[in-house]
């Protein structure tokens, strides 16, 4: 798929092997949000703010958390708030901050979103041994 056949060596290979399949993925993800009206970043918001649940939390704290740290916070957070998955109020301690909870619709976007886990975690065709061996891979390269 990648259409390239030669490499400089199997480090090269593998490293534009994860790319391209990070990207397979990041576009697989798109999809299967897509059908619940968010994004992939969205996602990541919400999930972060259930974990929070229902304490708040500030949009720095979330920027800090998010897997995607490129993310524009401030305007998924709005996007979010007009589609009222997410509440943000004013911080009293501090006027130029907002303490952001999740909604009980942003609740139950992913209520519905985690009985579809598994289409979205099996789009690997991995094993769960292979998962397992992937994900340690992975972590081990990250040193």
């Amino acid at each position: 798929e990648i259409k390239q056949s030669k490499f400089k060596d199997p480090f090269q290979k593998a490293v534009i092997n994860l790319i391209f399949t990070a990207n397979w993925l990041h576009s697989k993800h798109q999809g299967f949000f897509k059908a619940a009206g968010i994004t992939v970043q969205q996602f990541n918001i919400l999930r972060i703010l259930k974990g929070q649940y229902p304490k708040s939390i500030s949009a720095t704290e979330i920027k800090s958390r998010m897997l995607d740290k490129n993310s524009d916070v401030s305007r998924l957070l709005d996007r979010l708030v007009v589609k009222k998955l997410v509440n943000r109020q004013v911080c009293p301690n501090d006027k130029r901050a907002a303490d952001i909870t999740i909604t009980e619709e942003g609740i139950a976007i992913l209520a519905t979103l985690d009985k579809r886990q598994a289409e979205i975690d099996g789009v690997l065709n991995l094993t769960e041994e292979d998962a397992k061996t992937l994900s340690d891979l992975l972590d081990k390269s990250r040193g």
